[in-house]
Order: structure tokens, then C-alpha cells, then sequence
């Protein structure tokens, strides 16, 4: 016997099930189809709706139902649309997965201890690393400043966007850039619509900038993975990767040390 839908998957796949029919590769569905649903079904909305549609672009899976109509090696995704439109569309398979076989740096740790007694939850502590341990610049290469974090705006061509913490750069030729980073957890996944709606965000707000869009992964054996994205024939693509784990200084023995000037 299968296990019945929570709300969201219900309200989802009746949005989805409303629109779809076999052949089609992509639809639009507007926010306002969650009331009219809702209302049908007899289930109560949650106070933020728009944690619906958030929670399917970016924590958890589809329902099966939906997942099963999608193509070898595609999947189905919600991408924004515009104020208050979706669109479903098929996208190749992309798993952002970090290298088990990667070498983690070791870097000392500057994150003030205080800071970490109190952060709120995994993903604050993680950019909270970030930040203090200028991981941003020894990944990129460049002087990087944070410049806002838990960012949330509207795109014109997608509508409400949000992004973990942004961060300005300069490298040592003057060339400035401009960094999105998303910060995932435990199970969170970073998919297409991220890469994609960070990359429409740079263009439109900081269209003389360079963007580089950073994915920020918290591993269980305590290494930060980082990898900076591209888009490619809407496909994630992997530009570069690189593990470090922050350690007390005292941690980084001369064989270490002598171990990454090889890199050099």
C-alpha cells in the first residue's frame, strides 16, 4: 500500500496531473493554481505559500507520479517564469556530488568560536565558515568581500529568486566579480534552477561584472566541499572543485605543507 502524499505533494501533483499530458516536455502553470487546488482537495495552505513551490525547486523531490512521466536521463523541474508563474520543464540529469577521492585541504581555522555556539542551523554555520575562513578567495583565486547574505529579489524573466550569500571579488589584473553561493546540508542537492536563476540574477543586476556561481557542501567527515558552476546546454557542469577541512593551526604538519606546494 503506498504511502500517502503530504500536502505539498498533493497540491503538486494535481497542479502537475491538471497540465501534463504524454509528449509534453514543458508547460506553464501559474501560483494562484495552489488557492484554486488547495480548495478542491480541502487542504489547508500553509501561511507561506510560496514554501510550496521552494520546497519542490530545492529540498525534496517530486512525487514518484510526476518523476515517472520524464524522459531517460531527464527530469522534471520548476523553473520561474515570471511574477508569479512556473514553468514545468524537462532537464537532463545533473548531480552536483562532491569527490570522495579529493584531497581536503587543511586550513586553520579562524571562525570564532562564539559564532559557531550560536549560529541557528547548519546552513548559517557553513557560510559562517565560509566567510571567516575567506574560503571564497582560496577557491576563486581573488580578494572577495561578502556582500549581502539570505538575499531574496525578483529576476524579470523568472520571478522571486533567492540566494544564500553573495560576494564581490577583484583579482590581481582589476577584473571584478560578482559570486553567488548557495550553501547545501545533509540531503540538500544543488540542481539546475539554482545555477540557472543565479546566473539570470548576475546578468541583470550586475551585467559588467563576472559571475561565478559557487555551490557550498557541508560533508559528514567535517570537509567543506565547494565547486564553481556553468550551464551548458541546460546542464550543471562541474568548472572546478576543490575540499578543505579547518583545523587548528598546530594540525598542519610540515608534510602537509610540503604536500600542497606540489600543486604550486
Amino acid at each position: 500500500m503506498s504511502k500517502p502524499l503530504n500536502r505539498y505533494a498533493a497540491l503538486i501533483e494535481r497542479i502537475f496531473a491538471s497540465h501534463y499530458r504524454p509528449g509534453k516536455s514543458e508547460f506553464p502553470f501559474a501560483r494562484e493554481e495552489l488557492s484554486a487546488t488547495a480548495l478542491v482537495l480541502g487542504i489547508k495552505l500553509p501561511k507561506n505559500l510560496g514554501d510550496v513551490l521552494y520546497s519542490f525547486r530545492y529540498r525534496v523531490p517530486l512525487p514518484e507520479s510526476i518523476t515517472r512521466t520524464a524522459k531517460p536521463g531527464m527530469v522534471w523541474i520548476i523553473k520561474g517564469a515570471g511574477t508569479g508563474r512556473y514553468l514545468f520543464k524537462q532537464a537532463r540529469m545533473s548531480r552536483i556530488e562532491p569527490d570522495e577521492t579529493m584531497l581536503a585541504i587543511k586550513v586553520p581555522n579562524a571562525t570564532p568560536e562564539i559564532l559557531l555556539a550560536n549560529a541557528f542551523d547548519d546552513e548559517q554555520a557553513l557560510l559562517a565558515k565560509v566567510r571567516y575562513n575567506r574560503l571564497i578567495d582560496l577557491f576563486l583565486g581573488m580578494t572577495a568581500h561578502s556582500l549581502q547574505n539570505h538575499l531574496r529579489t525578483t529576476v524579470k524573466s523568472i520571478g522571486q529568486i533567492e540566494i544564500d550569500e553573495i560576494y564581490v571579488g577583484l583579482n590581481r589584473r582589476g577584473s571584478q566579480f560578482i559570486v553567488p553561493v548557495q550553501a547545501k546540508v545533509g540531503r540538500d542537492q544543488h540542481g539546475v534552477v539554482q545555477t540557472e536563476q543565479d546566473l539570470s540574477f548576475c546578468r541583470e543586476r550586475f551585467p559588467n561584472l563576472i559571475c561565478r556561481p559557487v555551490s557550498v557542501h557541508a560533508l559528514s567527515d567535517n570537509r567543506i566541499a565547494m565547486f564553481e558552476l556553468t550551464l551548458s546546454d541546460d546542464q550543471v557542469r562541474v568548472i572546478d572543485q576543490k575540499h578543505y577541512t579547518l583545523v587548528p593551526a598546530s594540525a598542519i604538519s610540515d608534510d602537509d605543507l610540503h604536500r600542497y606546494s606540489l600543486g604550486d
